[in-house]
C-alpha cells in the first residue's frame, strides 16, 4: 500500500506521516521511511550531526502497526498511544536511511490492541519496542 491508501487508514497527515508503503505479510506489518533530511525534527536534533529521534522511531513503529487493524479504524476512527515498554535503541537513524519496521499484534481487547515491533535499517537494528494503543471515537 502506498502514501495515499495508508492516509485511508490513519489520520496522519503532512509531515506527520512517517511511513511511505506498508503491507500485511501473513499478520506482520512491514513498512518503509526514508529519512529524507529535511524533516521538522533532525533541524535540532542535533546540529551538524542529525539523528531521528527515539519517540519519532517509536511513532513510526506505531503508524506501522496500524496496518494490521485498517478494518477496525474507520472514518471518526483514532488510533492512539496508550504504552510503551521494553523500548531498545540500538542504532542511531541518520539522513538518507531508510527504516524498515515490523510489528505485529500480540493480543487485542477492542479497542486495546497491544503489539511489539522493531525497526531496522539495511538489516542493523535501531530500535525494539513493545507498544499498545486505543481505537477512539467508538
Amino acid at each position: 500500500m502506498n502514501r495515499e491508501e495508508i492516509m485511508k487508514i490513519l489520520p496522519h497527515r503532512d509531515n506527520m506521516l512517517l511511513i511511505d508503503d506498508a503491507e500485511n505479510r501473513d499478520g506482520t506489518a512491514v513498512a518503509h521511511y526514508t529519512v529524507k533530511g529535511d524533516e521538522f525534527f533532525l533541524k535540532g536534533h542535533f546540529p551538524g550531526n542529525p539523528i531521528v529521534p527515539g519517540v519519532i522511531l517509536c511513532e513510526i513503529l506505531a503508524q506501522s502497526a496500524c496496518v494490521l487493524m485498517q478494518d477496525k479504524i474507520s472514518e471518526g476512527k483514532l488510533p492512539v498511544y496508550t504504552g510503551l515498554n521494553n523500548v531498545k535503541f540500538r542504532s542511531p537513524v541518520r539522513p538518507g536511511d531508510t527504516v524498515e519496521t515490523q510489528c505485529r499484534i500480540k493480543r487485542a481487547k477492542h479497542p486495546f490492541y497491544f503489539a511489539e515491533g522493531t525497526a531496522s535499517v539495511e538489516g542493523r537494528l535501531c530500535v525494539s519496542a513493545e507498544f499498545s494503543f486505543a481505537i477512539t471515537g467508538e
